[in-house]
């Protein structure tokens, strides 16, 4: 039996690994549950899972939640300091990184130095802080199961293979809701239409990060820390079925692919039940269905994310943090149809070009990049308002 602890357990990758933990309750227990925002729904994870503690990041909202677990035997605190710190508790097994975004990263850190395993959702961790995290890894011995399905099934292709040297990892990308449109298309979409993702039900954020292509950016720059690869050997494929997760290419020139149907609960359980494969009720994957699988170039030229992204990659110190910065900014603005689709990355551009770069920053610096690219880029924005 697994303590759980769920950082996020309200966004789509928290509840969808409570649907894979009240799958197996005789492997789990929900030991923490987090969220921002969700009290109602929260509460209603709490009253079924029975976990020990809860945490509200918007304190404002602890009275709420506190009123509606008033007859549960359960421990309410609230704030980002509580949710930092409730994942040290010595009775958690393994801590599911499930929220989005810069906050993600305090939270693992602490749940590293504690010793936990760290099933990996949120992706800004390593983006932001990734040499830094792999040296905490490696200084306090534990391990990172990576949940998104790309990683998962690079992971995948890599076990059993002990040490043989990869020549090249295979990333694929759906490609997004606007895979094939031109620069001229993107000017005017709007933030519904990019929600509108063909294959994965995702939050917001990722939603439209995927339509940017940005969210593959990020993979690239996650895979480079988790795999121990050069941004070289990493090639992002577009395939629109989503079915091949990802793939590896070794040194002889084989090249092992990990194929399931677009279904989150597929990695999620991996990366809870590692190193056993335990029965699951998700549908089998049916070629007669999935009989055509296509694969293309990224438009890097078209899609500037994604570019961007590897240009931080390359440069590496405190760059990729900047970059996060600055897209959490961008797609905050967009969501609320106050920038275009395309002037995204005009204004991540400009950030990466304008905040101090730091060539081995310490996590007081990179605290400091993440709040001087979110200054910049705010500033960067209101300029580009002001001449519309």
């Amino acid at each position: 039996m697994k303590n759980i602890a769920i950082l996020g357990s309200t966004g789509s990758i928290g509840t969808q690994t409570l649907q894979v933990i009240d799958a197996n309750p005789e492997r789990f227990n929900v030991e923490v549950l987090t969220a921002n925002n969700q009290v109602e729904l929260l509460a209603r994870q709490a009253r079924k899972f029975k976990p020990n503690m809860v945490v509200i990041g918007n304190e404002s909202k602890y009275s709420e939640l506190t009123e509606l677990l008033k007859d549960e035997d359960i421990k309410v605190y609230a704030g980002s300091e509580a949710i930092a710190q409730v994942v040290q508790t010595s009775t958690i097994d393994v801590v599911v990184t499930a929220m989005v975004g810069y906050s993600g990263l305090l939270p693992t850190i602490n749940a590293i130095k504690a010793g936990k395993t760290i099933a990996l959702a949120n992706k800004e961790t390593l983006v932001v802080a990734g040499d830094l995290i792999n040296r905490l890894v490696e200084e306090y011995k534990v391990g990172i199961l990576p949940v998104d399905s790309e990683h998962s099934a690079i992971f995948q292709c890599l076990v059993g293979e002990h040490n043989n040297p990869v020549e090249k990892i295979l990333l694929t990308a759906s490609g997004g809701p606007f895979r094939g449109r031109d620069y001229e298309y993107l000017k005017s979409v709007t933030a519904a239409q990019a929600l509108k993702h063909p294959n994965w039900s995702m939050g917001a954020k990722v939603t439209i990060d995927s339509a940017s292509m940005m969210n593959k950016g990020f993979e690239a720059i996650e895979a480079k820390w988790l795999f121990g690869v050069k941004p070289s050997q990493i090639e992002v494929l577009v395939h629109p079925q989503s079915v091949v997760h990802s793939m590896v290419q070794f040194q002889d020139g084989n090249i092992k692919a990990q194929l399931g149907v677009p279904d989150m609960r597929l990695p999620i359980q991996y990366a809870l039940t590692y190193p056993e494969r335990v029965h699951s009720e998700i549908p089998r994957l049916d070629f007669g269905i999935y009989s055509d699988l296509t694969f293309e170039k990224p438009d890097i030229t078209t899609f500037r994310n994604l570019g961007l992204a590897y240009e931080a990659m390359n440069r590496g110190g405190n760059a990729p943090c900047v970059l996060n910065a600055a897209n959490e900014i961008m797609v905050a603005a967009f969501l609320k149809d106050e920038i275009s689709f395309t002037a995204m990355s005009d204004v991540i551009e400009r950030t990466m070009e304008k905040v101090s770069y730091i060539v081995q920053p310490t996590l007081e610096d990179y605290i400091v990049s993440d709040q001087e690219g979110r200054r910049i880029a705010k500033e960067e924005f209101l300029n580009l308002k002001s001449k519309i």
